[in-house]
């Protein structure tokens, strides 16, 4: 397989993994009957949701080896997409939230379901899982990791919902290489957004963060 094959592959992984767990969070609402989640709540769905993503991208790199430097090269491109993913998403998150505030004035305040000081460790939490793997790759076998991967490879293989999550997955990665440059300069911003960011349209049709966001 070479680079770009697996560049793109992985985008697709992501669209399916988002729609795998789009399941998993409306059965978990269907449950608790609407009810609001707590911050506690929230953090901790979004750990496993973050935990299970990077065990099963740290699968795919595996699965797809042909050489030790092969997946060498790919567990580092995988890394970085995974870092621009996560970053994208706490722009997202951190966008929304000025927005609720904005928008929440002199109504009821309702928990917006971001606080940087919990983004952020956990961004460097689940980096730092998908490092570990690497010296110890048989934690990253587990029944429900496995679950996910097996789906995801079904899924893929499904002559026409593979073909829609092949597209999902290329705008979806497009996204992610587009989101780069942004990243970096978040990062070096302090975690700040910037003016630019401020001033775009949250109802881009372009932006893919997961599948259950392209509908």
């Amino acid at each position: 397989m070479n680079l770009l094959d697996f560049i793109f592959r992985l985008g697709v992984v992501f669209a399916i993994y988002g729609f795998l767990w789009g399941f998993f969070e409306l059965g978990i609402r269907i449950i608790s009957s609407g009810r609001q989640r707590t911050i506690g709540e929230v953090y901790i769905f979004r750990a496993f949701k973050y935990f299970f993503l990077v065990d099963v991208t740290f699968l795919f790199c595996l699965k797809s080896i042909h050489s030790d430097m092969v997946v060498v090269v790919q567990t580092v491109f995988a890394g970085l997409i995974l870092l621009t993913y996560f970053i994208g998403k706490l722009q997202k998150n951190q966008k929304q939230s000025i927005l609720f505030k904005f928008a929440g004035a002199g109504l009821p305040q309702k928990e917006s379901g971001f606080h940087l000081k919990y983004e952020i460790p956990l961004i460097v939490g689940a980096l730092m899982v998908f490092t570990l793997f690497w010296f110890y790759p048989l934690y990253a076998s587990n029944p429900i990791s496995i679950w996910f991967h097996e789906s995801i490879i079904d899924i893929e293989n499904t002559p026409v919902i593979g073909f829609i999550f092949k597209v999902i997955g290329f705008f979806f990665l497009l996204n992610l290489i587009f989101k780069m440059a942004g990243a970096i300069a978040f990062v070096l911003n302090g975690g700040k957004l910037s003016a630019t960011n401020n001033n775009e349209n949250n109802d881009d049709t372009t932006h893919f963060d997961d599948y259950t966001e392209v509908n």
